[in-house]
């Protein structure tokens, strides 16, 4: 049976770049937006064209140029919000609207001070407004994560039958359990009338580290559009993260989904995001951290060096990694030192690798981390004493 495809929806121009000091020039997103369609994104959310005349120059640049992916502009369910991103989307091959508004109570009764039935009024106003200017509308009801599932089943029925081709099912504040998130989604495809007519989308936030978690239980339910940025940057603690989720579908092939992505290109399109906004990421980080496919254990390194499946699930060369790495620290033992002697071209035998191990280990309890050049010293001092 084929896989299911999984649209990625990529907003790492728009809900990435909110966060502080990550403000992009038009000129470094449409760099960053290249490298998104070299890397196989379905969609791209690229600005808030209302919010500045900078974001209206970058979506409107941007939308002249892509021409693989859907470009998207994100609004409020304002009038002008919409007018104003048909016009940044007027030269896009594939252009999206992106409008919505509050769900949950606390949006309706205390940011939006209004009633639930404007709520829906509002909603469906924008919904038939940005279809006069875009076939493609998606409709996001914010913080449906905390929006009973009765009210928001009531708010999506009415944006379907307003022309919305996509619905969008924001965790805004990340509060979800993956099994409360999964129930939403499922709740939805079961009760709303003419679901099958648009795709439900995912948007999940990381504030309780859950975001990737929430966002694999929606397509498991029934989602069929992840949105998500390079390196889970986003506001707050950040969104779900594009390389997580696409490699989890990649590797879990009992899950019977996939995606577009070309993922040799993860490492370089992460390396690039995180120059750009100069947003660096953490050594620990999943999938395209430095440390993702280092070994310093001892354990983990005769493991890997025997079989690099023994601690390794993905291949580097798959995300666009170099190769695993054998960090010499003095958790290491012989099998990493022989290993690496022999990357060097230092061949031992078992007495002198006993030998170099405990002068390996003294220098390691000193400088915590060994280079190649201090094993080179070791051995060829050894070797003309």
């Amino acid at each position: 049976m084929p896989n299911t495809q999984i649209q990625i929806f990529d907003t790492t121009l728009r809900d990435g770049e909110q966060v502080p000091g990550c403000r992009l020039n038009t000129e470094e997103k449409i760099e960053i937006a290249r490298e998104l369609e070299r890397l196989g994104v379905d969609v791209m959310e690229v600005g808030f064209p209302v919010s500045s005349p900078g974001d209206f120059e970058s979506v409107k640049q941007i939308s002249q140029i892509i021409t693989e992916s859907t470009v998207c502009g994100l609004t409020r369910a304002v009038q002008n919000d919409i007018e104003v991103a048909a016009e940044a989307l007027e030269g896009a091959k594939r252009p999206r609207i992106h409008t919505g508004i509050g769900t949950s109570d606390s949006h309706v009764f205390n940011k939006l001070r209004t009633t639930r039935e404007k709520v829906i009024e509002r909603g469906v106003d924008a919904v038939k407004l940005a279809k006069k200017y875009v076939e493609d509308v998606e409709f996001y009801a914010e913080d449906a994560g905390r929006t009973d599932n009765e009210y928001l089943a009531k708010v999506i029925e009415a944006a379907i039958k307003a022309g919305a081709t996509v619905v969008n099912i924001p965790d805004t504040t990340g509060y979800c359990l993956p099994s409360e998130y999964a129930e939403k989604i499922k709740y939805l495809k079961e009760n709303v009338k003419g679901i099958d007519k648009a795709i439900i989308s995912t948007h999940c936030h990381n504030d309780l580290g859950l975001a990737t978690a929430n966002s694999i239980s929606g397509v498991q339910n029934g989602a069929r559009q992840i949105e998500c940025t390079i390196n889970g940057i986003g506001e707050r603690a950040g969104n779900a993260s594009l390389e997580e989720v696409v490699m989890i579908m990649r590797k879990h092939h009992d899950l019977n989904f996939d995606t577009n992505i070309n993922t040799k290109y993860l490492c370089e399109v992460s390396a690039l995001v995180s120059a750009k906004m100069n947003m660096p990421v953490q050594a620990n980080k999943a999938i395209v951290g430095s440390n993702a496919f280092a070994h310093s254990s001892g354990i983990h390194q005769d493991g890997v060096i025997k079989s690099r499946e023994t601690y390794e699930i993905i291949d580097p060369e798959e995300v666009g990694a170099l190769e695993s790495s054998i960090v010499l620290t003095a958790r290491s033992g012989r099998a990493a030192l022989h290993y690496r002697a022999q990357k060097l071209g230092f061949e031992l035998s078992r007495e002198e690798l006993d030998h170099y191990y405990k002068e390996f280990l003294n220098l390691a309890d000193q400088q915590k981390v060994i280079q190649d050049q201090d094993l080179i010293n070791m051995f060829t001092v050894a070797a003309t004493g």
